[in-house]
């Protein structure tokens, strides 16, 4: 047996430094490809045939591909050694990358689009990888900086995929995406440790039991509750606010909001302040302070003031607090999911990400829908109602908790 495969073996030898920074910039690389195509869905339209009233499948295809992948790849992590499933699944990603790059017509972008979004679920099959590492007492700091990797690349593919396209064109920034998950899936290959799960279950029998889970869990669907709020106002967020940013206020430039961007991913600094919260046992507190941030990075910009640039460094400083608020809560959820088990945990993570992923889908609805018809003061409150529900939700739990002494919550 190699020193690898040992050391995934033994409980108590913990994640090493330099692996969870592996896995935390492996997260950030694969789960930026869902988020390329958002800012550029103009010149993949133009370029494709696509009609305005057919553009929005280009990220619907891909947040389609994705809730697949997490519903019928992901949970493949308790079943087939994971070395081998991530690899399988970067080489997908990287072959629809390079099919997008090469498209000139919408049916073959639309089918790469699907394609790029079922293979990105990879970074889902090595965050519980990362817990599967690391020892009970450090679990929630090594995730807490696996998923600050992620969140840093949600935050960052959308202005650098801007800036490169306005520099050489959008097919460049997929053909490079495509090239760097190959040397990435070739890197994990060779540094992973083996991971081969104890589970005797069929693929039918695998897949048949995510409803039994999401039954039988009341943690997953707590966490998940709280999270699609969450998750729902940082989507609506981010679909409004380059929208009011190149209005008439502001005037800002396709840089101008990369920019701005750019400096909202400090808000990531929060996932290790929460991991190790939670591994000290403050999950219900940290819990209620994520929902509370959630609802002041709409509430701030509510009273900002009418002078351009006071209005600009509001609305700055809200979207700082609101990335906190979200990378704190995905954290404490995942921690507080990750305890239920080893064996459950790749399928406990593809519910938790599909069904908060629900609630950011309806939130960009909303918040494009509401700021079209409504406004910018409209579309703050929609956000703000958001995590409000979700920590209204947690107050119930709270309650009920001090009132009947039913246990310990998540």
């Amino acid at each position: 047996m190699s020193i690898e495969t040992n050391r995934a073996a033994r409980p108590e030898a913990d994640i090493s430094n330099g692996m969870v920074l592996l896995l935390a910039s492996a997260c950030g690389l694969i789960v930026a490809n869902l988020y390329y195509a958002q800012t550029l869905v103009g010149p993949i339209s133009a370029a494709t045939g696509l009609s305005a009233q057919a553009a929005g499948l280009i990220v619907t295809l891909t947040q389609i591909g994705y809730t697949l992948g997490l519903l019928f790849i992901v949970p493949l992590g308790d079943l087939l050694e994971n070395r081998r499933l991530v690899f399988g699944a970067l080489l997908l990603t990287a072959a629809a990358l390079m099919v997008a790059a090469c498209s000139r017509s919408a049916p073959v972008f639309l089918t790469a689009a699907l394609g790029i979004g079922l293979g990105a679920v990879a970074a889902q099959i090595l965050v519980p990888f990362a817990a599967h590492l690391s020892r009970e007492a450090t679990r929630g700091q090594t995730v807490g900086k696996v998923v600050s990797g992620l969140l840093l690349g949600i935050m960052l593919a959308r202005p650098a995929a801007s800036l490169l396209a306005d520099h050489t064109s959008w097919h460049v920034v997929f053909g490079g995406a495509s090239l760097l998950i190959v040397a990435l899936a070739f890197l994990l290959r060779r540094q992973l440790p083996l991971r081969h799960p104890v589970s005797q279950l069929s693929y039918p029998q695998l897949i048949a039991s995510l409803w039994q889970l999401f039954m039988t869990t009341p943690v997953l669907r707590r966490r998940a509750a709280y999270h699609a709020g969450l998750f729902g106002a940082f989507s609506l967020f981010w679909t409004v606010i380059p929208l009011e940013l190149a209005g008439p206020q502001f005037h800002l430039s396709q840089t101008g909001i990369a920019i701005f961007a750019l400096v909202g991913m400090a808000g990531a600094i929060a996932s290790p302040l929460a991991g190790r919260l939670a591994d000290a046992g403050h999950t219900l507190g940290a819990t209620a302070v994520a929902l509370a941030l959630g609802v002041l990075g709409f509430a701030l910009p509510m009273v900002a003031p009418q002078a351009r640039n006071l209005a600009l460094a509001v609305l700055v400083f809200a979207s700082i607090i609101l990335d906190m608020g979200v990378a704190a809560n995905l954290v404490l959820g995942q921690r507080a999911i990750f305890t239920l088990g080893a064996e459950v945990r790749s399928r406990l993570n593809g519910l938790y990400f599909a069904l908060f992923f629900a609630g950011g889908a309806f939130g960009s609805a909303l918040g494009g829908w509401t700021f079209a018809n409504f406004g910018w003061s409209a579309a703050l409150l929609a956000g703000a109602a958001l995590p409000a529900a979700a920590l209204a939700y947690w107050l119930l739990e709270f309650v009920g908790q001090a009132r009947y002494g039913k246990g310990k919550m998540a």
